[in-house]
Formats: structure tokens, sequence, C-alpha cells
């Protein structure tokens, strides 16, 4: 997994995530980092202990044996806990998602239903998704196959908000990754859906070697009201809540926020109005008026340029998103994916709906407020344009004014306190969550600006969990070069944006944030017990494994090397193309094709080893098929192939033997091993062909770093200390990663691990 500032792309492991916006966390990309907690040293450790309030609070669930009652209140609802209902008969288990109840309609969202998609993640929802394309970053449309979902980075509290007017849902106990039963019982005049789920367990990105319970149900009656219960819930994180459709499109005006012209600045960029609404008593209507026209989507020249509006309930010093509520309009030029997309403005931030209106000299959007905010509270409202390029500029501000939010209050509520009085809501929701996760140029600036630019790369673990539905990270960095200082050139990733990681050109990569010492990833062993049949999971392994140690345990910390060798192994791979005669193919993007020959140079663990980048092992049968005797996933943990190692600048180009690329892979069966066989078109590939596209990799292999130094931080809480655990488990990892580097490098680069 990575994310790289160059294109503002993020990806999982085989799975390509183009977003049509751009990440949420890179609103403030070109902002430096700033300290967010004091740095200290520990032995061969760095301890960042966090500032308080630095990554905002939890909410975790506390609904456990309680019943929500949502009773209709015209198109509304009022919301009220009552004695705990729970039906132990849950009626047949559901055999996929689809529901159809026969003896009446449930009506829901201005309409009535007689089917629904009852998903597996814990929601309800009725009908196609309002918005068919994602117009958010981070919260992909609802799925009607299987209810809501969300994109695999997404952070609950951004979740939360993004859901509304998506599509007709009932967030039951939304949680990503959940997985298990679902049954459905009717009556005459009520349907029940029961969940009993598990969170995942035993993969690299789990935090369970073995099934959690969390079991939950949802009760529509008839007469529109709606009940959840909730019974033994192991997760503590979710969104509940309804979620109906609004768009009757009800506008009061707020206030207008006149600024003075700004002759300095461009036109389309000139502030002089701002105007505030409240649309249906749910979305802050925000409408920035210019001196000159703003400029038309399909325009090529709006790429880059952007207008920011700043919510908060104090007067702000500094408008970010750590102390703020920052809605973002920026700019795009339009990505190549299927096709070309044409220039278009895209809107991201908490709660803000995604799209844009551009009329004239106005542009505009709207969103939802933040937990807490009631009608009658007063904000404060700031805004600011900046244009396009690598430094860009503010150019126009307002100052933040206070304004008061008339028939206006946020969707996001505490449902547990929630009385039959309050409301009624058109929306209402609940987020329970860990702590927001921290900006990566932020973690990074704490470390170099208290210990001096002297890492090459940065690996985060933590003692608290934070708000993401994975247990690792993904990773991203300047691309600096070393001691040297000097950019890398022939891999397809540029050196940038080095001031906001506060480095003169040392530093390199890093994990995006930090892995919670109660993940799988971070124990020393599986239990002894372990085993597992996905071919994914260190339990498939075990006895392979063990044969390597005179202990008969597995490697050590086999999960955590997997996750920094390949994190780390993304700042050179996996990017480039080869040039075939007159065709270029791309031999990834971000991790290596699945039909890439990637074997190992120099195995970790195994005989026959794929890169940790991806690819594959291929056998050519010599009939037009070929044998997987390794997949292009990063578990167990692998060394990196010849390409790699040339990429890294360990190897010379000589030294890479050809390879070659399979496309259009048809499985046709398994040998006696169990190794799939697929039918493919192979195509032959020489490092002269990337060179070709790519140019050659410099500094060469006689001039490149070879010896590198990674940080091993602990991050810890405001007035909190490491724990044992932790300690124990990041002096284990840091150790095991410096012998893996050496190993998996052929012994031709060194790696340490010092702060000093």
């Amino acid at each position: 997994m990575s994310y790289n500032n160059r294109d503002f792309l993020r990806a999982g492991f085989l799975t390509l995530l183009l977003l049509s916006g751009v990440a949420a966390h890179a609103q403030f990309r070109q902002q430096p980092g700033h300290s967010i907690g004091t740095v200290t040293t520990q032995g061969n450790l760095i301890v960042l202990t966090l500032d308080e309030d630095a990554l905002g609070d939890t909410n975790l669930f506390n609904l456990a044996h309680r019943t929500l009652r949502f009773t209709p209140h015209g198109s509304q609802y009022t919301v009220e806990t009552i004695p705990w209902q729970w039906d132990s008969e849950f009626g047949a288990e559901m055999p996929g998602s689809d529901a159809t109840i026969k003896n009446f309609a449930v009506p829901f969202s201005g309409k009535s239903w007689n089917s629904f998609s009852v998903g597996i993640t814990g929601s309800i929802t009725f009908g196609e998704p309002i918005h068919p394309v994602a117009g958010r970053a981070g919260t992909p449309p609802p799925n009607r196959n299987d209810g809501l979902s969300v994109d695999r980075f997404a952070e609950l509290q951004q979740a939360g908000p993004g859901f509304i007017n998506t599509i007709p849902a009932i967030s039951v106990f939304f949680k990503p990754r959940l997985n298990g039963t679902r049954y459905l019982k009717e009556s005459s005049e009520r349907a029940l859906i029961t969940w009993s789920l598990t969170e995942p367990f035993g993969g690299i990105q789990d935090m369970s070697w073995t099934p959690t319970v969390n079991r939950f149900q949802a009760v529509l009656h008839k007469d529109g009201a709606i009940e959840l219960s909730y019974d033994e819930i192991h997760a503590e994180d979710a969104v509940v809540g309804l979620y109906p459709i609004v768009t009757a499109g009800n506008e009061k005006e707020i206030a207008v926020i006149d600024a003075d012209a700004n002759a300095a600045a461009p036109p389309h960029l000139d502030i002089t109005k701002i105007k505030t609404a409240a649309g249906d008593g749910l979305f802050l209507k925000v409408t920035i008026e210019t001196r000159g026209p703003v400029l038309p989507e399909n325009d090529p020249a709006l790429a880059g340029i952007t207008y920011r509006i700043c919510l908060d309930r104090d007067k702000p010093v500094a408008c970010t998103p750590d102390n703020s509520t920052v809605w973002t309009i920026i700019g795009s030029a339009g990505r190549w994916r299927s096709g070309p997309v044409s220039p278009h403005y895209i809107a991201f931030g908490s709660g803000l709906q995604p799209t844009v209106n551009v009329s004239g000299n106005t542009i505009s959007v709207e969103g939802t407020l933040p937990a807490d905010y009631k009608a009658g509270d007063s904000i404060f409202l700031s805004a600011s344009t900046q244009t396009p390029g690598t430094h860009p500029t503010i150019v126009d501000q307002v100052l933040p004014h206070p304004i008061k939010l008339a028939g206006l209050a946020s969707p996001a509520v505490h449902l547990s306190a929630l009385k039959k009085s309050d409301g009624p809501f058109s929306v209402a929701y609940e987020v329970f969550h860990y702590m927001r996760p921290p900006r990566a140029e932020d973690l990074t600036c704490s470390v170099i600006r208290a210990l001096g630019d002297k890492f090459d790369m940065l690996a985060y673990y933590s003692d608290f969990r934070i708000d993401n539905p994975e247990a690792g990270t993904s990773s991203t960095g300047p691309l600096g070069g070393g001691p040297a200082g000097g950019a890398v050139t022939g891999i397809h990733a540029d050196q940038e944006n080095l001031a906001a990681f506060c480095t003169q050109g040392r530093f390199q990569w890093q994990f995006i944030q930090p892995v919670f010492v109660g993940a799988n990833q971070m124990q020393q062993y599986p239990p002894d017990d372990f085993q597992d049949k996905n071919t994914r999971n260190l339990g498939f392994y075990m006895h392979q494994l063990a044969e390597r140690t005179g202990n008969g345990k597995i490697p050590p910390y086999d999960y955590a090397m997997s996750q920094i060798g390949h994190e780390m192994g993304h700042r050179w791979s996996a990017f480039v193309s080869a040039k075939v005669g007159d065709e270029t193919i791309e031999l990834g993007p971000t991790h290596w094709a699945t039909g890439l020959q990637a074997q190992v140079a120099f195995p970790y663990q195994r005989p026959t080893e794929a890169s940790a980048m991806g690819g594959g092992v291929w056998q050519d049968n010599y009939d037009g098929t070929f044998t997987q005797l390794d997949d292009d996933y990063y578990v167990p943990a692998t060394g990196w192939s010849y390409l790699d190692l040339y990429l890294m600048g360990f190897i010379s180009p000589a030294e890479v033997p050809d390879f070659f690329i399979l496309r259009k892979l048809v499985p046709v069966g398994h040998d006696s091993n169990g190794h799939a066989i697929y039918k493919a078109d192979r195509t032959t590939i020489t490092i002269k062909d990337v060179i070709a596209a790519e140019g050659p990799r410099l500094p060469a292999v006689d001039q490149a770093q070879k010896n590198f130094n990674t940080g091993m931080v602990m991050v810890v809480e405001h007035g909190k200390i490491p724990s044992p655990k932790l300690i124990e488990s990041v002096i284990g990892i840091r150790e095991r990663w410096i012998d893996y580097w050496s190993t998996t490098t052929g012994h031709r680069s060194t790696m340490t691990a010092d702060p000093k």
C-alpha cells in the first residue's frame, strides 16, 4: 500500500483505487508539517509523546444491550432509547444480500419498499444510489448489492456524514470488513433482520487471530417505526443511524458577508461576498461571489485553483483541519483511466456534499455541520482562494466573521442521550470511532525537528488505535536522496515537496500512520495452533516456515516484515513501464502486475518467493499455459526481485535477467501441488526495455546509496509512556528489520535503526 503525493494516489495491495477526487487528508498537502508532540529517545527507539488533543477524542460504541427506537414524524424521526428488545428467533439465514418481504411494504424515505439490500457490513439500503459515481474522496457510492460501502482507507468520521443523500439507508452497525451471516424473519406487522458477524481475523491487516462476536438486529415496522437493538458487540467503532434522502430544496438565508476588493488577485479568485443559507434545516450552503466570472467546468485553466471555507466555533488563529472544519473546492484537470475526464471541480471536507455549482461570478457548495452544532449556535466563517502550481499562493482571504445558525442543526448526534422530545431529525447518525489519524508530514516533522535530518525512513508504532478500518498502514514520502540529498531518476518516482517533510533532502519514505500494538502484525508469533486455508494468511505457511528455524516456530515478526518491507519498498517500486518495440507496457502501477515474472533474487525465508511489491513466480509450461508457483501477495514476508534491486540501486542493469509479463490471464485449473494454472499471452521484457521507457537509473549502482537508517518511533498519547508490550514489540521489529534488509538485498546494503 502506498500514498504518493505526486499524483495523489492511494493504493492497496492488488487494488489501485483512482479516486475521482483528491484524498481528503491531502487537502493541505503543500502545507509543511508541524510538531504535534515531544520527541525523546529510549535506547535505540524514538518516543513521540503527542500534545494534548493532537488527534482529537475517541467516541467508542456504547449501545450494547440497548434498543434505539426511531418514530416517524412526517418525513422526519424522533429518537429515543427504550428497554432492550431482542428476538432470539432469527428466522431463515439469507443466502445473499437481496431481501424481499410479502406481507407489507416498508415506508422509508418517502416511498414504500417490498425489497431492499442487507449489507454484510451492517446496513440496509433501498433502491439505487442517488450519486452513481463517487463524488467525494474516500467515499465510493453505496453498493446496491451489499448495503453501504466505503473505500478501504476511509475514516469512519468522514464516512458518517458522507453517506448523506447518497442512497436511502439504515446504518444499523456499519463497519468495513465485517463478515458473517444475516437472517430475515417476517410477520404481518414487521420485518426482523439479524446480523451475526465477526471482524476480520488472521490476516496481516487484522486486529485478531480468531473470530469476534457482533450480534445486532433491525426491526422494520409496518407503521414506519424502526428499532435497532444490540446484543454482544466486540467492535467499538461503527456508524449507526438513519439516512433518508433529503431533497426538498427549502432554503433560508442565514447571513451575507461583504469583503473588500483585492485588485492584486485574479478576478475569479477575488472574493467580494460570501452568502450562507440553511437548506432543508440540514445543510449549510456557502456561496462565494468573486469580482469576475468563476472559471467554468471544462476550462483547463481551473486545474489546481482552490477555494477554501473554514468553519469554527471559536475565532481561529489559522484554518487547518486540526482546529476547524475545512471545506475545499479544487479544480481538477481530470485523469486518464478508461478515458479522459474533463476538467472539473472537486469538493471535499467533513460533511461536504460532492456537488459544486458554478454560475457566473459564484461558486457554491453545501454540507452538514459536525456533531453538537445546534440551531441558534454561532460559528465563525472564513474563506480564502489559492493559485495552482508547485508552490501555491493564497491570493485572497476573508477573515473570520461570526454567523448565527438560524434553523440549522447537525445530524450528527449522541444517540444514547436523545429523548423523544428532541428533534425531530431529517437525518440522525452517530459515528463511533477511534482517534483521528495524524498527518504523515506532522509525524515526520516532529521527529526531524527534534532529532535532526538523519533518517532515510521512519516507521511508526503506537499504544492506541486510530480511525482506520485496517490494522496496517500505507506509505508516503518526499523521495529524498539520502545523505547526498540528490534526486534518484529513472524509477518513475520524482523527488518533491521536501519542505513539507522538514527535510533538506535526506529523508525519503515513511509509514503514513502508526501501527497499533494490538494488531496481528505487531505480535512476535501467531498462536501455536493457528492454521488457515487462506494462502494470504500466515496460518497456511506455519509448517513450511517453521522448518527454517531450530525452535519449531516460524521466524519472529513475520507479518511486521511483510508490512515494513513492502511499504519501504514503495520508495522505489513499482511505478516503471517497459518499451517493447512500439508498445509501452505498464509493469504496475504501484504494485507489480499479477502476471509480471518477479522472482526474488535473495529469498527471505522460502526457496521460491515473488517480490514483496507484487508480481509472481511463473513457470512456463510451453503449451500456452503457465503455473503460478508464488502469487502476488506479500504474505509471508518475501524479498525483492531483480528489477526491484536495480531500481533500488543495488545491482547493475547487466545483473537483471530477462523476464516477462503475462497478460489476458485465464484460469484453467491447478497442478498436483495446488498451484494455479493459467492460459496467458507472454511478452518478454529486458532491462533495456525498462531503460528505454524510463531512462537509466541514476545514481548508477556504483554511486547509489547503500547504507540506510530507519527511525523506529513509538507514538504515545499525551501524559503516557510506552507500554512494556509496545517497547518489546518495536525492539523485536527493529532487530528483524535490520536482518531482513541485509538478507533480502544480498548483503549489498546495510540498514541501521539508530536515532542518535
